[in-house]
């Protein structure tokens, strides 16, 4: 991979969807205080990212990085995949 601008914004999530070609949907949890009780909340966003080779799978921890806009909602690029996600019910695995 290509070294590219030190200074984008970098998230790591887990892919919810890869249903579309080229483009996965991650989401990226935060846990921030909530402003009058100072208890920790659970804050959640979705971003759709580009996956050049449809790598991803849902369940994958991948890190994604600020690029240019690349469609109406596509603002992201998968960086890495850190953890694949287990691969349950292979077919042709024990059918007897």
């Amino acid at each position: 991979m290509e070294e590219r601008t030190p200074h984008r914004k970098v998230r790591t999530g887990i892919v919810v969807s890869d249903k579309m070609n080229k483009t996965v949907v991650v989401r990226v949890d935060r846990m921030s205080k909530h402003p009058l009780y100072g208890k920790p909340v659970l804050k959640v966003k979705k971003y759709m990212a580009h996956d050049e080779t449809n790598e991803c799978r849902p369940g994958d921890r991948i890190i994604i990085e600020e690029t240019r806009p690349l469609s109406r909602h596509k603002r992201w690029r998968v960086a890495e995949i850190v953890e694949r996600a287990p691969v349950l019910g292979v077919a042709g695995e024990d059918e007897a």
